[in-house]
């Protein structure tokens, strides 16, 4: 009897450490490789993304690439700045596809995430548009312009009609800017708005500097319907593919990135979006 009471108990300990493993608490989540190698490949790859023409460029992979290559990938839209990178961090999704270096490196500091960036796919370049004025010399003291009111992309906005003589910046501002470092506003005023907002916000000012793939949205063509469209030569503000510092090697991930920069795509991003609205930030594919 003893020794049956023995073997239960011990056999009760056992099971109870394996629960107890097998649960884990949210403070002590369960191990896992530290470059992302040993993910599940199996598993769908759930990538967060705007709508255009981040999934857009997913879903051509999703529908013409990924089965090839073995890759199953589930893409998720936001149509807002924040979550994506939010999302990533808590593992809601494996990764995202809707930012640029400058725009995540102020994100991650603001917010203590750590999203790292895996693999450059397109450049949206910015521009200003209006319904108000057919060119810049058109705007005058008095009118307004509406840039959007995030960190990254109101610096890039300021920098686009700097350059374009719209306004003055102080010395050494470049693309950091925000509306106390404009030294002279040539009688202008300026509106903050969410960068999603800022093409409905066109009947509502007289110009309005608008990210790309919000333009593309609104069916707004930068090279043809911009009074100032900015440069792509040596332009920092590629998009790419970012995941949790970690993940960089999960084999869904390297999958997608090896695809997002394919002729394939390269070909669709130049057939899909003319115009301008979205070039390539890769050279052709081995």
């Amino acid at each position: 009897m003893r020794t049956t009471i023995k073997l239960t108990a011990a056999a009760a300990t056992a099971a109870l450490a394996l629960t107890l493993s097998a649960c884990g608490t949210s403070s002590d989540p369960a191990p896992k490789a530290a470059d992302g190698a040993e993910a599940d490949a199996s598993k769908p790859l759930l990538v967060a993304a705007s709508p255009t023409p981040h999934a857009d460029i997913l879903n051509f992979i999703k529908k013409n690439l990924a089965a090839k290559a073995g890759l199953k990938l589930d893409v998720k839209e936001f149509t807002d700045y924040v979550l994506p990178n939010t999302a990533t961090e808590s593992g809601e999704v494996d990764a995202n596809y809707f930012q640029n270096k400058p725009y995540l490196d102020d994100f991650n500091k603001k917010n203590g995430t750590h999203i790292v960036p895996v693999v450059n796919v397109h450049l949206e370049p910015l521009a200003l548009y209006s319904k108000k004025v057919e060119e810049l010399s058109g705007l005058k003291a008095g009118q307004s312009i509406a840039i959007p009111n995030d960190t990254v992309n109101e610096g890039r906005a300021l920098k686009l009609l700097a350059d374009n003589g719209v306004i003055t910046l102080k010395d050494g501002v470049g693309g950091t800017g925000s509306l106390a470092d404009i030294e002279d506003d040539k009688g202008l005023t300026f509106k903050e708005l969410e960068a999603a907002t800022l093409p409905r916000a066109l009947n509502d000012v007289d110009a309005a500097v608008i990210n790309g793939n919000y333009a593309i949205e609104a069916e707004l063509h930068p090279a043809q319907d911009s009074i100032a469209l900015e440069k792509t030569e040596n332009n920092p503000y590629a998009n790419f593919l970012a995941v949790k510092e970690g993940n960089e090697k999960d084999p869904r991930v390297l999958k997608l990135a090896k695809l997002l920069n394919s002729p394939e795509v390269k070909q669709y991003i130049e057939d899909t979006y003319k115009n301008g609205a979205v070039l390539p930030a890769f050279g052709p594919a081995a």
